[in-house]
């Protein structure tokens, strides 16, 4: 257990850091990847132009594509079977009996 000095010292250096506009996280990810995302992860702390810069070029590889309305039915009209005539009728039967 902690003692109570550290415990407020570690409660003193996370406001520090809130102040700062800092936060902290937790990131999953591969061992061989820990390096790299640690040095990302400082450079962009620094907030200066070049951290910018990086933000802005991962943001842009990353970042999901918005999708793009109609999408459905742009694809149901590029189907092969677009002016076929199909019929797409099923025939009526009763349900059937059941003991209850």
């Amino acid at each position: 257990m902690s003692s109570e000095s550290q415990t407020r010292a570690l409660q003193n250096y996370r406001k520090r850091l809130t102040r700062r506009g800092m936060a902290r996280f937790e990131v999953l990810g591969l061992e061989k990847d820990r390096d790299l995302i640690r040095s990302l992860a400082r450079r962009l702390a620094e907030n200066n132009p070049e951290a910018a810069e990086i933000r802005s070029e991962i943001h842009s590889k990353v970042a999901e594509k918005p999708s793009k309305k109609g999408g459905i039915v742009a694809a149901l009209r590029r189907s092969p079977l677009v002016g076929a005539e199909l019929v797409l009728t099923r025939q009526k039967t009763g349900g059937r009996k059941v003991n209850l």
